[in-house]
């Protein structure tokens, strides 16, 4: 079976993180991705950022799938092959900073001009316009303003961040969903749009019933650790050799982790029976639980608990993760052969359409790697036009 969006051409213009992931989860479903690049290339590419053998991993894992095309746009001639591969393709993505589009002469009004069916996407920090439109949105800077540095870590302890670069991340899924979006809506009307998702949006939103929560009752979140506000038990403990996480959302998950435990009669303790009543005894139930729970490996617990179908899971660092059976099962690893690094393998695709068959996996591109083959195929040109333009810096 075909995947679902084999057909769709898209220009990505994304940079590093955010204007990047959303084009490399559409490949994923099928989408040929342009990457046009400045001559200096994505800034993902900076080697410095996880490095192996001189290239970073960031950009091995989010250009996956994708040619690379070097137009220095801020040439006419440039502008010109941008605006001829326009009129071929279906989506344009960016996360360049406001104002941008405009000075490169590419923003909506033109673009739709040129070919009416085409679908602009930018992924802003703040949004395209307002107060914050010109402020640098930095993964941590994101992060921090949106509240995510007030409400991870431990209780006392100094501002943490989530563990993944989760706000230039959010920026990708967002444009993603607004891209299919766009898509569906043009298969109805026949024409494009403009599609502006900024990550501090996608932040708040993914705060979900905890945003929620503060702004219907004002009760402003902390940091809890692994612990939940409102459940207990439900958080990391330590065994005699690592750590486990357990969670008891339902009342049966409680007494049967009771049984696990060889202490039945916490269950019937009027402090802990319910879990508002452990809620109002935390201090005292999770001691209690640590003390149990120290006395015995990882691996004990956990045939126990899954025995008991009490949900729980050893702490993994990545090697730990990476060796559970539905990594294998469901073909989470994926990796291709790299002309200058060897042997990549980078985390595979979530989405699962049936009769589609394995994850495409080609290469992240060298810069520039696509030109001529884009310039000749897509655009007809001939090998003496695309030496010229290389001579007056137009292409690389």
């Amino acid at each position: 079976m075909p995947l679902p969006l084999e057909g769709v051409r898209i220009l990505e213009l994304g940079q590093i993180i955010a204007g990047t992931y959303g084009s490399q989860v559409l490949t994923d479903l099928g989408a040929e991705v342009i990457k046009i690049e400045t001559p200096e290339g994505d800034l993902g590419r900076i080697p410095s950022v996880a490095p192996y053998k001189g290239i970073s991993t960031l950009f091995l894992t989010f250009n996956r799938n994708k040619k690379s095309i070097v137009i220095n746009l801020k040439t006419d001639a440039g502008r010109t092959i941008f605006y001829d591969l326009v009129k071929v393709s279906d989506v344009v993505i960016d996360n360049f900073r406001a104002g941008v589009l405009e000075r490169l002469q590419i923003d909506y009004p033109i673009l739709t001009a040129i070919n009416p069916r085409i679908i602009q996407c930018s992924v802003t920090g703040f949004g395209g316009d307002g107060a914050y439109k010109d402020f640098p949105a930095l993964d941590l800077v994101i992060q921090s303003i949106s509240g995510y540095l007030s409400i991870t870590g431990e209780p006392g302890r100094s501002p943490a961040r989530v563990g993944i670069p989760l706000a230039d991340m959010s920026g990708g899924i967002f444009s993603c969903e607004a891209v299919l979006a766009a898509l569906y809506q043009r298969e109805r009307t026949g024409k494009g749009c403009r599609v502006e998702t900024s990550m501090f949006d996608g932040m708040l939103n993914l705060l979900s019933y905890m945003a929620t929560h503060y702004l219907t009752a004002g009760e402003v979140p902390t940091p809890q650790g692994t612990a939940h506000e409102f459940t207990v038990p439900w958080q990391a403990f330590a065994a005699k050799d690592g750590y486990l996480v357990i969670a008891t959302r339902q009342e049966n998950f409680w007494k049967k982790l009771c049984v696990v435990l060889d202490h039945p009669e916490l269950a019937d303790d009027p402090r802990f029976a319910t879990n508002p009543q452990r809620l109002a005894h935390r201090d005292i139930i999770v001691p209690i639980l640590e003390n149990i729970l120290g006395q015995r490996t990882v691996k004990t617990w956990l045939e126990k608990l899954y025995a008991a179908e009490v949900p729980a899971a050893p702490v993994n660092d990545l090697a730990g993760a990476f060796a559970e059976p539905p990594v294998a099962e469901r073909e989470m690893i994926v990796e291709y052969d790299h002309p200058q690094v060897g042997r990549v393998r980078m985390p595979g695709n979530p989405i699962k359409f049936e009769g589609a068959g394995k994850t495409i996996s080609n290469p992240a591109p060298l810069l520039g790697e696509h030109t001529d083959t884009v310039l000749r195929e897509l655009l007809f040109l001939s090998a003496q036009r695309i030496t010229e333009l290389r001579q007056q810096g137009v292409v690389k």
